[in-house]
């Protein structure tokens, strides 16, 4: 899913560099998204041989970049409270019909 909005990343591996979030239009091959992002170590990065880019949240050339496991899809959890927000924000809009 995608770090920022939360949306199950679809693409298969690898993701290209230009590859763009369908719901918010962030950048997927970024460092938020990666599996060695590491907030807090060298260069936010837990991939040693890695030159890690300033803007994390930006497209990069990063060879060692690799998709994040736990973002390929919405745990039952996670699934559980985006279908609550979306119901939520449904009943709330139907106030104003």
């Amino acid at each position: 899913m995608c770090w920022y909005c939360g949306s199950p990343v679809q693409d298969e591996e690898p993701l290209g560099r230009s590859l763009r979030c369908p719901s918010c239009g962030k950048d997927l091959h970024s460092c938020r998204n990666c599996r060695f992002y590491l907030p807090g170590g060298r260069g936010d990065c837990s991939e040693s041989q890695a030159d890690p880019p300033f803007d994390k949240e930006r497209s990069n050339f990063c060879d060692w970049f690799s998709l994040n496991p736990r973002f390929k899809a919405l745990s039952a959890g996670e699934k559980r409270l985006k279908d609550a927000a979306v119901s939520a924000r449904s009943s709330f809009e139907d106030l104003f019909k």
